[in-house]
């Protein structure tokens, strides 16, 4: 009866300590998984602002050549 007594408080014991375990390796995933989120947000904003500011790269360059063919010396 001892050893049975022993076996579930050992075993009660293993339990919590796993339990514990677990908690505490779901809140380091659960943060990881908020920063990448957060990153992927990021790079998505950057992505959707890109192609305007090529855009408006293509209207200065040609807006300089229209300048310099103004002002070139004839």
């Amino acid at each position: 009866m001892e050893s049975v007594i022993t076996a579930l408080i050992t075993g009660g014991i293993t339990l919590l300590g796993v339990l514990i375990a677990n908690g505490k390796s779901q809140a380091v995933t659960e943060t990881k998984l908020d920063e990448l989120t957060r990153e992927v947000r990021e790079h998505n904003g950057f992505a959707r602002r890109m192609p305007v500011v090529e855009e408006q790269i293509k209207v200065i360059n040609h807006r300089i050549d229209d300048l310099e063919e103004y002002h070139k010396p004839n």
